[in-house]
């Protein structure tokens, strides 16, 4: 599954599991390579002594040796060194999530600004399943909280409004993200049928993530691969991911894992998109292309008000002239219009509205 990229005269390991320290594997890496950056790091729980439900029998929590730390200072100095190398290897408008728990996450979120990134948002992903808290001594740790963050304030980064927009239907995605945690088919298992990893994020948290602020084709990053949640729904959404991780059972997993995945086709890959990033098409051409005809009647949408079409793609009315939108803002009295959906013309004595002319001329324009 590997394939290699140019970055001037060196080379991007595309589709690949780099085994070793993430920092010192993201410095090999050609400098501003990357598209986005999501990590999940350790999150240096703290923990002291087994954790037991109530029927006495232990809890299988994170006390694996990678999310041990001998002070705060000492993950601080990690956490600073990692994001450091993670913010080299960022595109100029690249980006970066960060997800953590209450343990981490706010000093995550202050090294971030101390580095330079540009906070965006941050999402609270709130578990829709969670574990409950089995000694009863404090509330139900029910979410972890994501920061997403350019890697300059003048950043151009990448977000698909419309796309996340059209996910939850038709509704602008808000920062709380109600959404279950791994359980059944897809918490992966070792070969003692145990939990692969005690941290496996859902597939659908990544959907949301890449979906939002990647496009196909970019290079998404992750320095804690883990068991390759990101790398799985990169190769499924047509991203290239470079994963890195030092565990050798989690390489094993992740690796049988994405090698299974089925990248979607082409056209399942396209999503919806802002209107403004449609090419732009002036009302005089649909009167070049003879579309319209020079005096023929528009008609508003409401049937109230007519205009003529002038050769130049103005229009004139019984006490008005000017643009399709300030010809509608003067019929309506209001201070704008969009004329593209105020204005129908009649074919076979029925009103159509001139957009279906503009969407026509954007159709043939893509086709070139």
């Amino acid at each position: 599954m590997n394939r290699a990229k140019e970055t001037g005269v060196e080379t991007l390991p595309l589709n690949t599991i780099l085994a070793g320290d993430c920092i010192e594997q993201m410095n090999s890496l050609p400098e501003a390579s990357v598209d986005l950056v999501f990590a999940d790091p350790p999150y240096n729980l703290q923990l002291r002594g087994d954790l037991h439900r109530p029927d006495n029998s232990k809890v299988d929590a994170v006390d694996d040796h990678w999310d041990q730390f001998s002070s705060f200072k000492a993950y601080d100095d990690f956490t600073r060194e990692w994001l450091n190398a993670a913010r080299r290897i960022l595109k100029p408008n690249g980006a970066i999530w960060v997800i953590g728990s209450y343990h981490n996450v706010f000093r995550m979120g202050a090294e971030l600004q101390n580095q330079g990134f540009w906070i965006l948002n941050d999402v609270v992903w709130r578990k829709s399943n969670p574990m409950p808290n089995f000694r009863g001594k404090r509330l139900t740790n029910a979410h972890e909280t994501l920061i997403w963050a350019s890697k300059e304030e003048a950043s151009k980064y990448t977000f698909n409004y419309e796309a996340l927009k059209a996910l939850n239907e038709g509704v602008q995605m808000r920062s709380d993200w109600v959404l279950p945690i791994c359980t059944g088919h897809e918490r992966l298992k070792d070969d003692a049928g145990d939990k692969a990893h005690p941290t496996q994020k859902p597939e659908s948290l990544l959907h949301r993530v890449l979906l939002g602020t990647t496009n196909p084709g970019d290079v998404v990053l992750d320095p804690f691969f883990g068991t390759g949640t990101t790398g799985a729904v990169a190769k499924m959404l047509g991203r290239d991911f470079i994963g890195i991780e030092r565990e050798e059972e989690y390489r094993k997993v992740a690796k049988r894992r994405i090698d299974a995945i089925r990248k979607f086709d082409r056209e399942a890959l396209q999503v919806s998109q802002s209107k403004r990033a449609e090419p732009r098409v002036a009302f005089g051409t649909l009167v070049e292309r003879g579309l319209l005809r020079p005096g023929e009647e528009l008609f508003s949408f409401n049937g109230r008000h007519k205009a003529k079409v002038r050769a130049d793609g103005t229009l004139v009315g019984s006490d008005v002239k000017g643009s399709i939108h300030q010809v509608g803002a003067h019929y309506e009295s209001a201070p704008s219009c969009n004329g593209w959906t105020y204005w129908t013309f009649k074919r076979d004595g029925q009103l159509v509205p001139i957009d279906l002319l503009r969407q026509q001329i954007r159709a043939e324009m893509k086709g070139n």
